[in-house]
């Protein structure tokens, strides 16, 4: 499965347009992702708990998006594009979606 950011896939020709595939996540943090960023408050820097936490978020997105264009039938995702919200205190979604092409 192609995914990709452009309008088009490189060196293919987009046969049927068949939709929105979009996939999402929701994650919180935990306790010990918590006391490690209050203590990078103190000294400041990259907290580093909440990076892989919404790496492996987008990542589940990408693999949701991918399987539900497959349920359309795509060959690719074309136009694909992240969201972030806060649900409540301490949980994010991240929603990824694009329209979920067929190719010639």
């Amino acid at each position: 499965m192609e995914v990709t950011t452009t309008e088009t896939v490189p060196g293919e020709t987009v046969a049927t347009t068949l939709g929105i595939a979009k996939g999402n996540t929701v994650q919180s943090r935990n306790v010990g992702s918590d006391i490690g960023a209050s203590l990078k408050n103190l000294v400041g820097g990259e907290l580093k708990g909440y990076s892989k936490l919404m790496t492996k978020a987008r990542d589940e997105a990408l693999e949701r998006l991918a399987a539900d264009a497959r349920e359309l039938g795509a060959d690719a995702v074309v136009n694909v594009r992240f969201e972030t919200s806060e649900i409540t205190q301490g949980g994010a979604e991240i929603l990824a979606y694009g329209t979920a092409v067929e190719l010639e």
